[in-house]
């Protein structure tokens, strides 16, 4: 358990004390501050506009990478109050919006359900305003952090409100089907590169991108609906948008599913560019033949 972590921790806790206009205001400097010196991840940034985004100018696609950065460091920073400010403040800052019939089944139904969380910046606070809104048991998957002290305190920020188990990505889906068969939810988020062995090739963006097919096999395995979740960070916390299930999914073909959740998704960032997690290597896994983009 290193030092940094524990006064990592120990800031965020002190943090959660503040006002959120200060929180914000903190995280608004560190993210032009990592714009300037992360170098390495700014240029995965830069690739990944430039490849989904190339009939939009160079100075468009730079506004957006600075304002993805302020968003990275904005939303961790929020953890802060997530996880440790008292449950009052948490639920004032957190709006759940959208479909009625959708969000009163998650707080009140017994169907499974796989709630498809993309990789927006306010997914922990997604995660935490349906929790606090349910009894229903819910999953989601995490990949284990390398330092043990972090490790719990993600987890038990995640596990703060409702009942949420969190699976580890090594346990298989015996327990994640298991859990969505006993009428839970399935917090999901899909949407990454997890390398060749885990993966298809379908399109995002009109670019080959290798894409694990799990939303459509747990809706199947687990003959669940599947609902898309949106989180918008705003001034005053999150919006997190809950919309209508989708109609006649999963079919038989996971390949096709997968490309209708990227083609769907398209249409989720589209809304709100800068919120989505460019700071990820989408493209890192290539088809046989194709060069590196990074």
């Amino acid at each position: 358990m290193s030092l940094s972590a524990r006064l990592g921790i120990g800031f965020m806790r002190t943090l959660a004390k503040l006002p959120l206009p200060v929180v914000r205001g903190v995280g608004a400097v560190l993210g032009r501050v990592l714009h300037t010196v992360a170098v390495p991840r700014r240029h995965v940034v830069d690739i990944n506009l430039a490849l989904c985004f190339p009939e939009r100018s160079p100075a468009e696609r730079r506004r957006i990478a600075r304002e993805t950065f302020v968003f990275v460091a904005q939303s961790w920073l929020d953890r802060s109050w997530l996880w440790h400010a008292p449950e009052a403040v948490v639920a004032a800052r957190l709006r759940v919006v959208g479909a009625p019939a959708e969000i009163d089944e998650i707080a009140h139904g017994s169907a499974p359900m796989i709630l498809f969380a993309p990789h927006f910046y306010g997914l922990d606070a997604a995660a935490t305003a349906l929790t606090m809104h349910t009894a229903r048991p819910s999953t989601t998957i995490y990949t284990t952090q390398r330092d043990p002290l972090v490790d719990a305190w993600i987890r038990e920020g995640r596990q703060r409100f409702g009942n949420v188990i969190t699976l580890n990505r090594s346990e298989g889906i015996k327990p994640i089907v298991a859990g969505l068969r006993r009428s839970g939810l399935l917090y999901l988020l899909p949407d990454m590169d997890f390398g060749r062995d885990q993966s298809v090739f379908v399109p995002f963006y009109g670019v080959p991108a290798a894409t694990i097919p799990s939303l459509s096999r747990f809706a199947r395995l687990g003959k669940a609906k599947v609902v898309p979740v949106v989180s918008r960070l705003t001034k005053t916390g999150y919006d997190i948008e809950v919309l209508s299930a989708w109609q006649n999914f999963p079919s038989d073909d996971a390949v096709a599913d997968t490309a209708l959740m990227n083609a769907r998704l398209q249409g989720y960032i589209d809304a709100m560019p800068s919120q989505y997690y460019w700071v990820h290597r989408r493209f890192k896994t290539r088809p046989e033949g194709e060069p590196p983009v990074y």
